[in-house]
């Protein structure tokens, strides 16, 4: 009788079979900007540099860098090391940890929405207004510059004197 027709000891069965497992559960999760074009939103409102996400049944969103960073859209974009939101189908509401520059001040994103995608338009909700801005700015995910710690402080101080 061979090796080759003796059966693999049972527990060695149950060890390879929950390692292919735990393989296919890792690799079968979508990166977020495949999570986001599934949600009908554009693969480019969060940077390239995202290290990792958490996404709840309840459509809570974590988003974290590995630091903040800076990025340029239309207008300058702050991206804190982590940032949250409500994701529902065409919109991201009660954004935390998103500020974007809007003549020389930085403004807190709170909501972002794709009401009709055909209009090629996303809104964007900087507290004190709303702007609409071409979905092809949004088609590809940017990359981000890590922003130094003083520089980041500066920003964000400027943010939290804005009413709410």
């Amino acid at each position: 009788m061979g090796i080759f027709n003796t059966p693999p000891p049972p527990l060695f069965t149950l060890l390879l079979s929950f390692s292919l497992l735990v393989q296919l559960s890792l690799s079968s999760s979508p990166s977020i900007h495949e999570l986001l074009r599934s949600k009908g939103l554009p693969a480019g409102l969060l940077p390239e540099e995202v290290k990792s996400y958490t996404f709840s049944e309840n459509g809570h969103l974590e988003v974290f860098l590995d630091a903040p960073c800076l990025t340029k859209y239309e207008n300058r974009v702050l991206f804190e090391q982590v940032v949250t939101a409500n994701l529902t189908y065409g919109s991201l509401i009660g954004v935390e940890g998103l500020q974007q520059e809007e003549l020389f001040v930085w403004l807190p994103v709170k909501d972002i929405i794709v009401n009709d995608p055909s209009s090629g338009l996303i809104l964007f909700d900087i507290g004190l207004a709303y702007k609409q801005l071409s979905l092809a700015l949004f088609e590809d995910p940017p990359h981000c510059k890590p922003q130094e710690p003083a520089t980041y402080m500066t920003l964000v101080s400027q943010t939290q004197d804005l009413p709410s």
